[in-house]
């Protein structure tokens, strides 16, 4: 079955999780063709399709190299990920706030002083907001 990806390698290429891909596999979003032995597997011009937006813009980068090369964390238990641009960072003792563009809206959080200057954020800067429970936390991307 050459040209079919996993749901695995799918989900990696689209930067997703692989419960979030399944999810949209049983929920009709997704066009997969199944193996005899009855696992689901999805077309490279599947996960394009994935990939773009109306109008032909990518919403995700294909990912060609290894996840760490790419700048995706490894391993997070939030699987809630807002992708932006920073658009301010203001600081101020041990906190600093941070503004992240997510499409038309702004997500602020406030995080501790020395994660902004560990993750040397600035304005105009790719970022993740990774949302668990009632927590934003804030990772820069290589």
């Amino acid at each position: 079955m050459s040209g079919l990806l996993t749901v695995r390698a799918a989900a990696d290429r689209l930067g997703v999780a692989y419960s979030t891909l399944k999810q949209w596999i049983y929920d009709g979003a997704v066009r997969t063709t199944r193996t005899t032995g009855g696992h689901h597997r999805i077309t490279e011009s599947e996960v394009l399709r994935l990939q773009l937006v109306p109008g032909g813009k990518r919403t995700v980068a294909p990912r060609t190299t290894a996840p760490a090369a790419r700048g995706v964390l490894v391993a997070l238990s939030g699987r809630n990920q807002l992708r932006g641009i920073v658009e301010e960072v203001r600081g101020d003792g041990l906190l600093a706030q941070v503004r992240l563009r997510i499409g038309d809206q702004l997500l602020t959080a406030v995080i501790t002083r020395d994660a902004v200057n560990e993750l040397k954020l600035k304005k105009g800067d790719d970022a993740v907001a990774i949302i668990k429970s009632t927590e934003v936390m804030i990772g820069r991307l290589r």
